[in-house]
């Protein structure tokens, strides 16, 4: 105690408060004058509580104090059980409440300064709800909150630039070094003047000199645009060359297509769409319903405290302890028709799987199909552009190109099984 009330003397002894206590004196304050006291360090925190006591009443007095310990988040020792002992104290002024609220007070000052000044814009107003139904009340309310908003945003706009390292010293020094620069730069043209004014035509040097800069801006401008222009001209090029290929891509394509090829990639197609269609597509969206409407029940599901929680761990445990138990049974049984069908199960799964996977392999065949009829065009066109006839059929160079020829049907059949 001897130690906390040291402090206490000690910093109301100091700027601003100039008190020259010392333990004697402090600790024979009467209750009116240890209360005006405190009322002079939360006047030092927040201008607003710089009043006399004496002209208000007790009650008023506790409760004003009171508001603003709450606003600065002071916790009285006793904790919230003795709130109304801490109340009733701090309105007779005793010493054994009002001595520990200096103590923290005096220790935080320029913090509880910051904290008195932000509560001033952001605790907000309890306006009830029955008056929030009028419209221009509502209004009102909501252009009260945007305010609010954007007073935070400022406010940390501000904080940030004050710790970003800027001072205003150097401010200023770069400014009056900017201003000695200008100076110099002033005197330099002052002293080119003098001395181009002994020149007769030098109006018309300066009028040529000005003509001069101008088309310097104009033939950057110029270039500019020339650059852009090129590279416009580029990119238009590459998409003519890039429409070109393709359509002649088509065009040779649909000139080399026999019936029979072209009703043997229809029936690829349809298979692999059917398959596509009727089972691996179904089955994903399948799993994205369920996925869903999962996630719509728990997010249809109130907020769960920690009592339920509890509960849900318990009987996630419970059951986890049950599952344990029947597949000890399971184990301790060894049923033969059990593991048939946990062996069919695994022979279901292990097909599906290699379905998917021959699926996969078909795409990226099919692609490689593509890559090759392509490149089988383009030979085409350059064997017919140089000699005027085709040299080879195309079915003889898909023959050679492709590593496997019965790849396609060797896919397709697997599909099918």
């Amino acid at each position: 105690m001897s130690e906390q009330l040291k402090l206490i003397v000690e910093k109301l002894n100091r700027e601003p408060f100039k008190k020259n206590f010392n333990l004697i004196t402090f600790d024979s304050l009467e209750p009116m004058q240890l209360l005006q006291t405190l009322n002079d360090v939360l006047a030092e925190i927040d201008p607003k509580q710089a009043i006399d006591i004496r002209e208000e009443m007790p009650e008023q007095t506790a409760k004003r104090m009171f508001t603003l310990l709450g606003m600065l988040k002071y916790k009285p020792p006793g904790g919230m059980s003795e709130v109304s002992s801490f109340r009733q104290g701090l309105v007779i002024g005793r010493k054994p409440v009002v001595h520990p609220i200096l103590h923290w007070l005096l220790q935080r000052i320029p913090e509880l300064k910051k904290r008195a000044y932000l509560a001033r814009f952001l605790v907000k107003l309890e306006i009830p709800a029955e008056f929030l139904q009028d419209d221009i009340i509502a209004e009102t309310f909501h252009q009260y909150e945007e305010l609010v908003g954007g007073f935070k945003t400022i406010h940390k706009e501000c904080e940030q630039m004050k710790s970003s390292g800027f001072s205003t010293s150097e401010i200023r020094r770069d400014i009056v070094a900017m201003e000695e620069e200008k100076d110099q730069l002033i005197k330099r043209v002052e002293r080119l003047k003098k001395r181009v004014e002994a020149v007769s035509t030098h109006q018309r040097m300066l009028e040529l000199a000005r003509q001069l800069r101008v088309e310097k801006e104009r033939e950057e401008s110029l270039a500019h645009q020339k650059q852009e222009q090129k590279n416009q001209l580029f990119q238009a090029e590459q998409r003519l060359q890039r429409c070109q290929i393709q359509l002649r891509d088509l065009q040779q394509a649909a000139a080399d297509e026999k019936p029979e090829s072209l009703m043997k990639r229809l029936e690829e197609d349809i298979k692999f769409n059917s398959y596509m269609v009727s089972e691996k597509l179904p089955r994903e969206l399948e799993n994205t319903r369920k996925v869903v409407q999962y996630l719509q029940k728990v997010a249809s599901e109130p907020a769960l405290g920690q009592a339920e929680l509890r509960e849900l761990e318990d009987k996630i445990r419970e059951i986890n302890t049950e599952i344990n138990h029947l597949i000890e049974k399971r184990m301790m049984r060894n049923d033969p028709m059990d593991d048939k069908l946990s062996l069919f199960r695994q022979q279901a799964a292990i097909i599906v799987r290699k379905k998917e996977t021959k699926l996969e392999e078909l795409q990226e065949a099919r692609e490689e199909l593509a890559a090759v009829e392509r490149e089988l065009n383009t030979k085409s066109s350059q064997a017919r552009e140089r000699d005027g006839a085709e040299l080879i059929r195309g079915d003889e160079v898909l023959k050679t190109l492709c590593h496997d020829p019965q790849h396609i049907e060797t896919q397709l059949q697997v599909l099918q099984v």
